[in-house]
């Protein structure tokens, strides 16, 4: 219970903070969307939350209108789908701001496991219904793990690839992290997550294998 309240007040602190921050970027951010291509500003994809509510995903628009029924889920490095800004805004995770309005609504939480789409979440077997026990989050293990998805799925068939080669590893991520959460643990994310975006790895001493470690790091 203590756990779960100060990890909301986190949630709503922090993320109440980079919205009221970030409203100039996200501002620039959508008029840079709108100019460069047809189209809403935000994607709002479907996601499976916690205990397996679907709810709606927020990310500044990043590929062409209708994108997931002109291909895959999976997003190759040289995806024709991808706009000119698009590309840009993925690169420097920029496209993710918007799920600050996710957090701040209590569909996610800053640490969690990744939101996965419908598609993937309907395979999990008995174990890995496990990672639906939490709220998702904007980072976690999988995210410092995968860093750089587009660069890891290169070109050709990225479905494929991320099916057999990253789902895997990235549902044994998940899994340790709900075995393993605590507030610290979050906050160890939280940080290690930040270094990342500047371009510093393994800041903390974080340990993000997908083994198990019991110690949280």
């Amino acid at each position: 219970m203590i756990y779960r309240l100060a990890k909301r007040l986190t949630d709503v602190g922090f993320s109440a903070t980079a919205v009221i921050i970030g409203a100039p970027v996200m501002l620039l951010i959508a008029v840079l969307i709108k100019v460069g291509s047809p189209g809403p500003v935000f994607y709002r994809g479907e996601r499976s939350g916690e205990n397996g509510r679907m709810f709606r995903i927020r990310k500044f628009r990043s590929m062409v209108v209708d994108a997931e029924r002109k291909g895959g889920f999976s997003t190759a490095i040289d995806d024709p789908r991808l706009t000119s800004v698009g590309r840009f805004l993925r690169k420097h995770k920029l496209d993710e701001l918007p799920q600050f309005f996710n957090v701040l609504i209590g569909d996610m939480s800053l640490v969690g496991p990744r939101p996965q789409v419908l598609f993937y979440t309907d395979k999990y077997g008995e174990d890995e219904q496990l990672i639906l026990a939490v709220k998702p989050g904007i980072t976690d293990f999988a995210s410092l793990y995968f860093s750089d998805m587009d660069a890891v799925l290169g070109s050709g068939d990225v479905d494929a690839r991320y099916l057999a080669e990253v789902e895997p590893v990235k549902n044994k991520l998940r899994l340790r992290y709900v075995r393993e959460r605590s507030y610290l643990l979050d906050l160890r994310i939280l940080v290690e997550t930040a270094f990342k975006l500047v371009g510093y790895a393994n800041m903390t001493g974080l340990n993000i294998s997908a083994k198990e470690s019991g110690a949280n790091g």
